[in-house]
């Protein structure tokens, strides 16, 4: 089957069709994330992000639906009531983005031009006021997460799983400083690019760094893989996993992590394939465990060398702050007193 762009977008708007006729809940429905894109695919597997907008406050969780073993559906549900306040949106660093430019599929109600309006009043989203305001929100977040660190007493997945997190907003603060935040699969991918679009390449290598680059070759990820694809397949099954972890997403992942080790920055794929690995090793035992606990020590992220990665998890938060200081002091801004 020759899947494209063009089909892809087309298969997004008859979800929608169909969605909207049989839920009259839906109000609006529009398209997020890759296939904005030119290229959406990464080693030839992509999904569709579709954002559903209800009356009710009680929309549906997240939702995968399986197209082909290469593509898929990811369907994402939205009050009404998230929108009530357009002007805040600006300074909101993934609702924000989300609302400025996505394609709109479908809208019983009129609001979604009033929202993009006052997303866009003024053309002051992208200037540093507001931009700072979304990045130190996103590094706040992830400064939060960094503190529960602190009282671990092992790097369990659960663990390791909130210091991935942290790193992931402290990475996407740097990232939204020229742009949208990066999503998962392409964090370390695209980040090089958005750390020199600022003029701070050094931040590129020690995000590297923090997730245990400096540890590996790209041919002990290769060797990981089929270890990895086995956790992926059995936690799938399982209750209670991340909704990440769904059966139709893993060629979407191994596709992806492919296609990194064969391009340029192979250690690229080093996110995609550990942070997957470590949401499902929080539902795992046995020896899919210890399989996963042995590359979280090659990488060291588990024992004594953990403690580590969290005080250089530290350093790179107040490098991060110090970056929006000098920001914030070039364009006359108030400069934050910390977090």
């Amino acid at each position: 089957m020759r899947v494209t762009r063009e089909s892809l977008l087309r298969i997004a708007k008859e979800t929608v069709q169909e969605r909207a006729y049989n839920d009259p809940d839906i109000i609006a429905a529009y398209l997020t994330g890759s296939l904005l894109n030119v290229e959406p695919m990464l080693g030839g597997a992509a999904d569709i992000d579709i954002v559903f907008v209800h009356k009710s406050d009680d929309p549906k969780p997240r939702e995968f639906v399986k197209l082909t073993p290469d593509f898929h559906l990811d369907l994402s549900h939205r009050a009404k009531s998230e929108f009530k306040s357009p002007r805040e949106l600006r300074g909101d660093p993934w609702l924000g983005y989300e609302m400025y430019d996505p394609q709109l599929l479908y809208e019983r109600e009129k609001f979604f031009d009033f929202v993009q309006a006052s997303l866009r009043a003024g053309f002051d989203f992208e200037q540093p006021p507001l931009m700072l305001q979304r990045c130190r929100k996103m590094l706040s977040h992830g400064r939060q997460i960094w503190f529960d660190l602190n009282d671990a007493e092992e790097a369990t997945p659960a663990i390791v799983k909130k210091y991935m997190k942290s790193l992931f907003h402290a990475i996407n603060a740097v990232a939204e400083l020229s742009g949208p935040p990066i999503y998962d699969r392409r964090l370390l991918l695209e980040f090089p690019a958005r750390a020199e679009a600022v003029n701070k390449p050094e931040m590129t290598a020690a995000a590297f760094e923090l997730i245990g680059a400096g540890n590996v070759a790209a041919g002990q990820l290769n060797d990981w893989l089929p270890d990895w694809k086995s956790a992926f397949k059995l936690a799938s099954e399982k209750t209670g996993v991340d909704a990440r972890i769904h059966p139709a997403r893993v060629n979407y992942y191994e596709k992806a992590v492919k296609a990194m080790l064969e391009g340029q920055t192979p250690l690229a794929a080093l996110w995609t394939i550990f942070h997957t690995w470590t949401l499902c090793a929080e539902v795992l035992e046995g020896d899919h465990l210890q399989f996963w606990q042995n590359a979280a020590n090659a990488l060291g992220l588990h024992g004594e060398s953990f403690q580590r990665r969290v005080e250089g998890l530290d350093h790179f938060i107040d490098e991060i702050e110090i970056v929006f200081e000098e920001i914030a002091a070039a364009n006359g801004l108030e400069i934050s007193t910390g977090m």
